[in-house]
């Protein structure tokens, strides 16, 4: 079989729609700025999933700078960094293990955000599903498993430490797009690890203005 034939295979098929998820679900966690909302529109036509469509879809409508900053920003009520939720854990540590993966898999994002963004580690597996279609397409199984394992490995020791809480929090903002879009990285990254030790949420915060908490 031809590397053009196998990138037909289903298995092959199933690894690019879901990196293609994974990096419509990244993007929608960078800030909105000059030609995010085509890329979003762009990626949101080909990919399957209802849910993160839907994410899309009301990106377009209620996306804005100003709303991300105010929300997800330095300062914001939410936190989309991975070292905010694992409690008393080294950070230094946290973004070194972070850091030898994406290393190890000659992952380099451009991107304003820190490694241990929400968006950057959902980027850097759908990276993966590329790596592992491209492997399987080339005939090479003990490749395709590295990244296979690194995938599973990531979610488990660093995304779902991260999507959870940044879901539980989002809830309560009023932000559709970006509650969808947490929510949906929340189930795909694994189960909902233990809450002993990490940060607890914060109260409801007020819709309208998204910088102030309700009494």
């Amino acid at each position: 079989m031809t590397e053009a034939m196998a990138i037909t295979d289903p298995q092959v098929q199933e690894l690019l729609a879901a990196a293609t998820a994974w990096r419509l679900l990244g993007l929608l966690f960078e800030r909105p700025c000059e030609g995010w909302w085509q890329d979003v529109e762009a990626l949101s036509r080909v990919v399957s999933d209802p849910e993160i469509r839907s994410a899309a879809a009301e990106a377009q409508l209620e996306a804005s700078e100003g709303r991300y900053l105010a929300l997800l920003g330095p300062g914001g009520p939410v936190s989309a960094r991975e070292v905010t939720y694992r409690g008393m854990e080294d950070p230094g540590q946290i973004m070194a293990d972070i850091q030898a993966f994406y290393q190890a898999f000659a992952f380099q994002p451009e991107t304003e955000e820190a490694p241990d963004h929400l968006g950057v580690e959902a980027g850097f597996l759908g990276y993966l599903c590329v790596k592992e279609a491209y492997a399987r397409a080339r005939g090479s199984e003990e490749e395709a498993e590295v990244a296979a394992e690194a995938a599973i490995r990531f979610r488990k020791a660093h995304l779902s430490a991260l999507a959870w809480p940044v879901a539980e929090r989002l809830e309560s903002t009023g932000v559709r797009y970006l509650s969808l879009a947490a929510a949906t990285l929340a189930r795909r990254s694994g189960p909902r690890p233990s809450t002993e030790g990490t940060a607890k949420a914060r109260p409801r915060l007020c819709e309208d203005c998204l910088g102030c908490e309700e009494e």
